[in-house]
């Protein structure tokens, strides 16, 4: 792909064998923070290469090296797996951002649908855990609750991209009895205020016709109780995973998304 060059690294931290991919910007200088990119797929069909694009755009865009999680899909494992291997990666990555040119101390983790839901909950465990310090979360059309009773759910759950049967068959792989979900590493959207306190600066991004939209507002109105900064926008006229989709790469709501990610990426890295 034009602009970055990629590495792929399996690395083990915490009992837990990890494969990452490092991108670099090949127009960079000196030392730059870290993107690191928890995948969408319902936990099952994502991967590297139908996301690399967006990547690379996020990579180019904020000028900073992305580092991608290729954590463990369902059916093989479920949760807490998933959310283990990208803490790893995040740990990981802390320590050793030196090795390909970055600062370990200056991290923003983004993600995608499920991979907006790690984000939100890789940020909570971080907090919890005394972790690495995050500058910044992203989360894309992000999965924040596993419930899929929403009206947004309801109105759009059928005849788009996103499928509500298809959601409801990864949570149900993902974490299926009651007690799991009710955990804010799974439904960040359950977290207490208190619980939410403290947690770095976001920006939430949502699609008006996608099934995932307002638990994805929920979650952002929660995050500004609990004191948070937030940005919270809602594209309009377009779909889930909007800027994934290479077929909607450059249609003016994808091209004003992904620059807005790179701006809030560059500024809050430099902090």
């Amino acid at each position: 792909m034009s602009g970055v060059t990629t590495a792929e690294k399996t690395i083990t931290q915490n009992g837990h064998q990890v494969k990452l991919y490092v991108m670099k910007p090949e127009k960079v200088s000196g030392k730059t923070g870290v993107l690191l990119f928890i995948h969408g797929g319902v936990w099952i069909v994502g991967n590297y290469e139908n996301h690399k694009r967006l990547l690379r755009d996020l990579v180019v865009g904020s000028g900073q090296i992305g580092v991608f999680v290729e954590y463990t899909p369902l059916p093989t494992a479920k949760f807490p797996t998933q959310l283990e291997e990208s803490y790893a990666a995040l740990q990981w990555v802390a320590a050793h951002a030196g090795e390909f040119g970055a600062d370990g101390k200056h991290i923003a983790v983004a993600g995608n649908s499920v991979g907006g839901n790690m984000t939100a909950a890789l940020s909570l465990m971080a907090k919890d855990r005394n972790g690495p310090k995050i500058s910044y979360q992203v989360l894309l059309i992000p999965a924040t609750d596993a419930s899929v009773d929403t009206q947004s759910y309801l109105d759009y759950g059928t005849d788009r991209f996103l499928a509500r049967s298809f959601m409801k068959y990864g949570w149900d792989l993902y974490a299926p009895d009651a007690k799991t979900r009710d955990n804010p590493y799974v439904s960040p959207l359950r977290a207490t205020l208190d619980q939410l306190k403290g947690l770095p600066p976001a920006l939430v991004i949502t699609a008006e016709n996608d099934p995932l939209r307002d638990e994805g507002e929920a979650y952002a109105h929660k995050l500004e109780q609990a004191g948070v900064d937030v940005a919270a926008v809602r594209y309009n006229g377009t779909i889930h995973d909007f800027v994934l989709l290479n077929a909607l790469r450059h249609v003016p709501s994808t091209d004003a998304a992904l620059r807005q990610i790179a701006d809030g990426i560059r500024e809050h890295i430099a902090k």
